[in-house]
């Protein structure tokens, strides 16, 4: 039997995404390699997706074959992650205070030993084909899980990534639901300046698959998007493009195109979670 938190409203799902931020800065404080920037955007799309009843998981026993499978292709950037699996269940709030050291599951780069990672992408682009494998084989088991992917708009200057949307809108599987962090960032600047990749929910749509478009820091609208992809019966893959902030909160990193591997000094970090 799966262990799933009831269903937040929207002032909750807000509330403990206030709390996520704040405990990503303090996780980066501690742990300063840790990607801080494309950990912020991320904060609400994770917060809805746990706390607004969509992810069927059970905590107590993460393998628990009826879950909802959660593929982070953007690992380096899901520190927001952390405080999430620590309070559902997964790991011990006590682990967060230890994010780095020898002692502790929690690293600056996640992998598949974290409770509740399914896989290990630190390196992007990995994750579309892991999913797409993963839902065909949720498919072929006649299993009701769905599979989750969560990645980066910059990584999908990745091939590997349209080799697996293509062939995705070819098999159409329509238990894998994509979501795009689309912070218009990625390692190198601004994307639009790199490759640009808009329109990027039509490109999704060009190979097969049905998009979606929402503000990724509007808990109700999010809440709203997903509910829609969700009752989506069509037979094909569902994309949900969220448009986020890279560093989102942070002024100092919202405003820095190479924000992506910037480090907060401390007391920068006192003073907005202070606030």
């Amino acid at each position: 039997m799966s262990v799933e938190p009831r269903t937040c409203t929207s002032g909750e799902i807000e509330a403990k995404a206030r709390w996520v931020w704040r405990e990503t800065l303090k996780l980066h404080k501690r742990c300063p390699e840790t990607r801080i920037a494309s950990s912020l955007s991320c904060v609400e799309l994770l917060c809805v997706l746990f706390y607004g009843g969509f992810m069927r998981y059970n905590a107590r026993s993460p393998l628990w074959e009826g879950r909802d499978r959660l593929i982070i292709s953007k690992g380096h950037g899901s520190i927001s992650y952390y405080p999430i699996l620590a309070d559902i269940g997964y790991i011990g709030l006590d682990q967060l205070p230890l994010i780095g050291r020898r002692e502790c599951v929690l690293k600056a780069i996640p992998d598949s030993t974290i409770p509740g990672y399914e896989t290990t992408n630190g390196s992007v682009g990995q994750g579309y084909g892991v999913a797409l494998g993963i839902a065909l084989a949720l498919g072929r088991k006649h299993s009701d899980a769905r599979t989750f992917l969560l990645s980066g708009d910059g990584e999908l200057f990745e091939g590997a990534c349209w080799e697996s949307i293509m062939l995705a809108g070819h098999l159409r599987p329509r238990n894998l639901i994509a979501i795009v962090d689309a912070n218009k960032m990625c390692m190198m600047g601004y994307c639009k300046d790199c490759i640009d990749l808009e329109p990027l929910a039509h490109k999704f749509e060009v190979f097969g698959w049905k998009a979606y478009e929402v503000d990724g820091h509007n808990v109700p609208a999010l809440s709203d998007a997903l509910q829609r992809v969700l009752a989506d019966s069509a037979r094909a893959p569902k994309v949900l493009v969220a448009h986020t902030r890279k560093g989102n909160g942070v002024k100092e990193l919202e405003t820095d195109p190479l924000c992506h591997i910037r480090t907060l000094k401390p007391e920068l970090i006192d003073r907005l979670v202070g606030e």
